[in-house]
């Protein structure tokens, strides 16, 4: 039998990455950051950039496909990059808007509660903070239901400066919550605040 045969290549493929969505640079098409692709593989490796969009290349690519149809998928490329880095964006700012609200409340004359909020919108995790606190402080800490039904950690004491001192610190699973996005409330029992005032 004649070894010429045609067949599948057996040559391993190196494929090549695109540094901007991290796709092999023939999928950057299908990613969300379409034009920042070719402009950075344009930029890099002249060759693999002709290879994927010279003229010849492209026009064999487009195969039958019509310009209208051409500048149709272009323009929903545009759109979908758009939405992307407006979400990412968004998100941004919201974090950047959140504040971790620590909050000081009366339980008796002379003890206190810590209550912790908002940490989980920094990706922490509630139990091992609270977990974190209770063993730094041997105190009681857990997580709990505030009135408006959103999760906080209440901690045994008045432990507030030491907690904003452990987020500067990013100690443990508090890394990454912002020690410069710290809220200090004082809660007031409700016969001081219906007290009034001489």
């Amino acid at each position: 039998m004649a070894s010429s045969a045609a067949g599948p290549s057996t040559k391993p493929i190196t494929p090549h990455y695109c540094a901007v969505c991290s796709l092999p640079t023939e999928y950057c098409e299908f990613g969300p950051s379409f034009s920042k692709c070719k402009t950075w593989l344009e930029g890099e490796d002249k060759d693999e950039y002709e290879r994927l969009w010279g003229e010849g290349n492209l026009a064999a690519r487009i195969g039958t496909l019509s310009v209208e149809k051409q500048e149709k998928i272009e323009q929903d490329a545009a759109k979908a990059e758009k939405k992307a880095a407006k979400k990412a964006e968004a998100e941004a700012k919201k974090k950047e808007a959140t504040k971790i609200i620590i909050k000081r409340s009366e339980r008796t004359k002379r003890k206190h509660q810590t209550h912790v909020q908002n940490l989980e919108l920094f990706g922490i995790d509630l139990k091992k903070a609270a977990k974190l606190f209770a063993g730094k402080f041997a105190t009681g800490s857990s997580v709990s239901k505030t009135p408006q039904g959103e999760e906080e950690i209440v901690i045994q004491g008045d432990v507030g400066d030491e907690i904003v001192e452990m987020l500067k610190a990013q100690v443990g699973v508090l890394k990454g919550a912002p020690a410069d996005q710290v809220t200090r409330v004082e809660v007031k029992k409700k016969k001081a605040e219906e007290e009034p005032v001489a």
